[in-house]
């Protein structure tokens, strides 16, 4: 399959809070749905932030643990698990692109997003690509600790070439005729804090590290260098496409940015929505 044959920009990582990033993420689906850029863009949790899944339970997440930790707590668009985005740990991707560019089906669609960040691990030198069959649920309410499928999960081989952990999680949604598809590149794992942002989870830090992969204990790599290897994997994705045009240095408007703010206000930051599942807000 083939990027779309729109025109991109690429917006390089900029490091801000997690409700904003979301808030951004969506603010780029409709920006492409009304005939804008389509959006390319690599991110950095700063603070680092615990993301919910649409519809999961707040009694999962350990309050007082983030909290005293200073860890941003808001809810994600797309749903799975809740997902602890490390300041340094993390590397974080979106696409937002215009849905009558990309197939209809979720799963080719989502195929299809996916070849930058299969790319850019490869550029990397790490033996990535979907589970080859599926693994066991460790811990229902974490997304690295879900069943990993082979039509979606991304995993990783380490030196005994066991490919089974995950190194990436990636969702998508549509919004206004948009798709946007947004993911997180593990770079660096810690497996207390990953695992202390939920209530009393029954998995060890062992157990955690068995399941999930970092880009530094695979690869001698910085993290500029792999954050600089995702935008190239992202943007020579999208410029392969003859018809496509790029712009490297991709920016906000300032129209955008406040659109963000409200949305932030509206609910990203919002403590009703956050702790609220959808299914049960009046």
């Amino acid at each position: 399959m083939t990027a779309p044959a729109v025109d991109w920009r690429l917006i390089r990582e900029e490091s801000r809070p997690g409700p904003l990033q979301m808030a951004l993420d969506e603010v780029a689906a409709e920006t492409a749905a009304a005939g804008g850029p389509a959006t390319l863009r690599t991110y950095r949790w700063e603070p680092s932030c615990l993301t919910l899944g649409r519809h999961q339970n707040p009694e999962t997440v350990d309050w007082d643990f983030c909290d005293r930790e200073g860890i941003d707590v808001t809810r994600r668009q797309t749903g799975g698990g809740g997902i602890y985005h490390d300041g340094r740990g993390d590397i974080a991707y979106s696409i937002a692109v215009p849905a009558e560019t990309v197939p209809g089906e979720l799963l080719d669609c989502y195929h299809l997003l996916c070849e930058p960040v299969l790319d850019a691990f490869d550029r990397l030198g790490i033996d990535a690509d979907y589970v080859d069959e599926a693994v066991p649920e460790l811990y229902h309410p974490a997304c690295y600790l879900r069943e990993l499928h082979p039509a979606h999960d991304v995993v990783a081989a380490g030196p005994d070439r066991d490919r089974s952990r995950k190194i990436a999680g990636n969702a998508q949604y549509r919004k206004r005729e948009a798709v946007i598809q947004h993911g997180s590149l593990s770079f660096s794992v810690d497996a207390e804090r990953h695992l202390g942002v939920f209530a009393d989870p029954p998995v060890t830090s062992a157990a955690f590290s068995d399941r999930v992969a970092g880009m530094d204990e695979l690869v001698d790599v910085e993290r500029a260098e792999a954050v600089a290897t995702v935008e190239a994997a992202l943007a020579e994705w999208a410029a392969a496409t003859p018809e496509a045009t790029v712009e490297p240095d991709g920016s906000w408007t300032d129209a955008e940015l406040e659109r963000a703010a409200e949305l932030v206000d509206e609910k990203y930051r919002d403590e009703e929505w956050i702790r609220t599942r959808p299914g049960d807000r009046s």
